[in-house]
């Protein structure tokens, strides 16, 4: 069952969405939020698979829902909103996808089916990665690859990514940069991305923190890929990657790149 949380402030949208989920076989509704500070306490206390989450709301917006909350618990989010410039801004924030107002029951549905195949796929990567932890070497020595191991220990070089039917294994300094999409992270690697079954704040501790960088709550960044690192206003940055990739680079991260950038070398 796919546990599902929705998060809105307006009774009638609501109540539309859990009848739409309530003629899904494999959705169960654990709970319901009007507000923002009601969101944030359901999503801590309920641990949702998916989230349906409104953008403006009292309290505080679904941004702000992300924010407080992702330190805590990530899950794939849908975000609903009235305006397409929000839906814009909800990709930005990295989520799964979005219904605009009134809700489409056909996009729902499609929307919904997608949703299925990235918990699908997540349970596969997860007992993959079992598997694969029981089965390859593990080592202490730096420069050899491990998979599962802590954020404490030696730094991993080598990730399992699932690639269709197929599990690779990525050399992380072959990683652009990583974004983060839900209780997933998606690794940028030239033209290519594929999707790993971990938070980034868990796969911040995994990689080496002489090379890579959090430069937003939602990204992480290979320094060896940064051309240039240019001022934008409100005290935030646009990363410039060689292959002129543009990150943003948020206020409360930027002491800690541009230490990275005067300090750390290959």
């Amino acid at each position: 069952m796919i546990r599902s949380l929705i998060v809105e402030d307006a009774p009638i949208v609501r109540k539309g969405i859990r009848l739409l989920l309530q003629e899904e076989r494999d959705i169960e509704i654990v709970g319901e939020a009007g507000d923002g500070p009601e969101a944030v306490t359901r999503i801590a206390a309920l641990r949702p698979d998916l989230l349906f989450l409104d953008i403006q709301m009292p309290g505080f917006d679904g941004f702000e829902v992300l924010e407080r909350t992702s330190c805590t618990h990530l899950c794939p989010v849908i975000f609903i909103t009235a305006h397409a410039d929000h839906a814009l801004r909800a990709f930005d924030a990295n989520a799964f996808s979005y219904l605009l107002k009134p809700i489409d029951p056909a996009r729902f549905r499609e929307v919904l089916q997608r949703a299925r195949l990235l918990l699908g796929d997540q349970r596969r990567i997860e007992a993959t990665h079992a598997s694969l932890g029981r089965l390859l070497p593990q080592s202490d020595s730096p420069g050899e690859w491990s998979v599962g191991r802590t954020g404490a220990e030696t730094p991993v070089s080598r990730l399992v990514v699932k690639d269709g039917d197929r599990f690779l294994l990525v050399k992380t300094e072959e990683i652009d940069w990583v974004a983060s999409v839900g209780e997933y992270a998606s690794l940028r690697t030239g033209k290519r991305s594929f999707l790993i079954r971990m938070a980034l704040s868990e796969l911040e501790q995994k990689l080496d923190t002489r090379y890579f960088a959090r430069i937003h709550r939602s990204t992480i960044v290979n320094l060896d890929r940064v051309r240039e690192i240019r001022s934008r206003s409100h005290g935030d940055c646009d990363v410039l990657l060689h292959d002129g990739t543009v990150l943003r680079l948020s206020r409360s991260y930027r002491d800690n790149i541009l230490a990275h950038r005067t300090t750390s070398t290959r």
